[in-house]
């Protein structure tokens, strides 16, 4: 599903339960998070409903590098020749995107959380077992300015990963937070704002202390990892999500 304009300047591919975004201005369109493998054919089909050719695709930035935010980062480098932006504890992940760390074992949560099993069976129809590494060329740094189309600032918001960051662009009202809050979490299947369970987080307590940097954004609509936009301000987005908790 490609919906245009989540945000001014803001379009989303929603494919098989994971989310990336474009970003647009004049000089041409950044590509947050690469999705799964089969996000593929209509990442170009979304460029091209925009007016824009692939050479339009300046850069790719990753919010964090789990196997299902760089599923098409490989291909994306070795077709076009973009540079990958992420933090730079992101970097090993980045190249092993199966080697995460996390809270609570994988293999426990479809037993317990039945509504998960379409959405994860969805993720592996989407490639999610096969996901190449990519290597991270270009560091975010905190509280910076990306160099790159649509000008996002880097806000630091590890738990789920080490490194993971989230992307407040201003002009947009928006915050693209990643997976360090989410409107569906793809282990229990529950919706609305919250943090991803133990089975993919890295640090529960330092994912729900980094909610305060998505709050402080000011942001009026927060844009996830997984799930729907939320367009109720980050500051309840993550009063929520942290009465929720980290299943």
């Amino acid at each position: 599903m490609f919906l245009r304009n989540v945000a001014p300047g803001i379009h989303m591919i929603q494919n098989h339960n994971v989310n990336c975004y474009l970003l647009e201005d004049a000089e041409g369109l950044t590509l947050v998070d690469a999705g799964l493998p089969r996000v593929w054919n209509e990442l170009g089909w979304a460029i091209r409903e925009l007016g824009r050719t692939p050479e339009d695709l300046k850069a790719l930035v990753l919010t964090h590098a789990h196997f299902d935010h760089v599923g098409i980062a490989a291909k994306l480098v070795s077709r076009l020749g973009v540079p990958v932006y992420a933090h730079r504890d992101e970097r090993h992940l980045a190249a092993h995107p199966y080697s995460y760390a996390h809270e609570s074992p994988t293999a426990l949560y479809p037993l317990r959380h039945p509504r998960a099993v379409p959405v994860l069976a969805s993720m592996l129809a989407g490639g999610a077992a096969a996901v190449r590494g990519v290597s991270v060329s270009r560091d975010l740094t905190v509280g910076d300015t990306v160099p790159v189309p649509g000008r996002p600032r880097v806000v630091f918001t590890a738990g789920h990963t080490y490194g993971h960051c989230a992307l407040h662009v201003p002009e947009a009202d928006a915050v693209l937070s990643g997976d360090a809050l989410v409107t569906l979490d793809p282990y229990t299947g529950l919706t609305g704002p919250r943090i991803v369970a133990g089975a993919a987080t890295a640090d529960a307590e330092m994912a729900v202390a980094s909610l305060d940097a998505l709050a402080a954004t000011g942001a009026g609509v927060v844009l996830p990892g997984h799930g729907d936009p939320w367009r109720r301000g980050a500051a309840l987005a993550a009063s929520e999500a942290r009465s929720n908790g980290v299943a």
